[in-house]
């Protein structure tokens, strides 16, 4: 389907678009709130600074699209598969990323307050902060998720879940005197996780659970 044609049946009111294929399409600073992408095909689309709130993309692929700087809130992304992304600066508010295949995307400054990552798939995803764009993992459920070798460092991970999660190698490190900010993990929940390894130094630890987590190497 071509671009005109999508954003005209999208003006007249029809928003069932489920299994569209996008593939390398160029719908940057497109407006589609409320849209049904489900199981669509945007692999590698150039999704910059889209608006998609309250948008389903159950079961999409959206393998290495450019998503930066794009509005996210509320969307349904469940199962869907976000490999090689990158979604630097996007506002994943509210977002559902369950089961989400998000290895080695590129999360730099999102904002993922209140987001559900449970079960979702994190294998060396990117979560570096800048030092004006500070990534925002408030109250974010990670529950079980797989976040071996992710870069933590600086974020506010303040209520954060991380129970049961694979966090092995992660490194929530920071140094103000470096970068100017701290890593929050103030009421983070790391029950059962495995934190072998992992770098905390440095990181407000106020109120944490760490029952029944692997500490093996871990560095306070």
């Amino acid at each position: 389907m071509l671009l005109e044609e999508l954003c005209q049946r999208y003006r007249e009111g029809e928003r069932d678009f489920r299994g569209i294929n996008l593939r390398e399409g160029d719908l940057t600073n497109i407006i589609l709130p409320g849209v049904d992408f489900c199981r669509a095909d945007l692999r590698q689309a150039r999704l910059g600074k889209i608006r998609l709130a309250r948008s389903l993309l159950r079961e999409a692929d959206l393998s290495e699209a450019i998503l930066w700087g794009a509005d996210l809130s509320q969307v349904d992304f469940y199962r869907a598969c976000l490999r090689d992304a990158d979604l630097s600066g996007a506002n994943l508010i509210e977002a559902n990323l369950e089961a989400a295949y998000l290895t080695k995307a590129v999360l730099n400054g999102v904002n993922l307050n209140s987001a559900n990552l449970q079960q979702a798939l994190l294998i060396d995803a990117d979560f570096r902060s800048t030092s004006d764009q500070r990534t925002d993992l408030g109250k974010t459920n990670f529950c079980g998720a797989d976040l071996n070798y992710a870069n933590l460092s600086g974020s506010l991970l303040y209520r954060a879940n991380f129970a049961d999660c694979r966090l092995c190698r992660v490194n929530f490190r920071a140094s103000p005197e470096r970068d100017g900010f701290i890593t929050d993990l103030t009421g983070a929940s790391f029950r059962g996780a495995d934190l072998s390894y992992a770098d905390l130094r440095g990181a407000v630890l106020e109120d944490v659970d760490l029952t029944d987590a692997d500490l093996t190497g871990t560095l306070f």
